[in-house]
């Protein structure tokens, strides 16, 4: 597996009252969730960097108040003439 290291100063912990752990895990929710509504990635692909489950994805959606569904108005119409 692949890692990326930061390297921040130990005030960030504090500042925020999270472990390192917590933090690293709060940034990788943080930027699935960013391209996951920016239609970079599946609710799939985005659970799986995150290291949650898939209803647990769609909980922080609905926590953050992010659509679960990254669908525009155009594709529903082409979506609906075909059904």
């Amino acid at each position: 597996m692949a890692q990326v290291v930061f390297e921040l100063p130990p005030t960030v912990f504090s500042a925020l009252r999270k472990s390192p752990e917590d933090f690293a895990a709060e940034m990788r929710l943080a930027a699935v969730i960013h391209w996951y509504s920016q239609g970079q990635i599946s609710q799939g692909k985005a659970a799986e960097i995150a290291g949650v489950s898939r209803a647990e994805f769609l909980e922080e959606l609905f926590q953050r108040k992010i659509p679960a569904v990254q669908v525009t108005l155009e594709e529903l119409r082409e979506e609906l003439q075909r059904g």
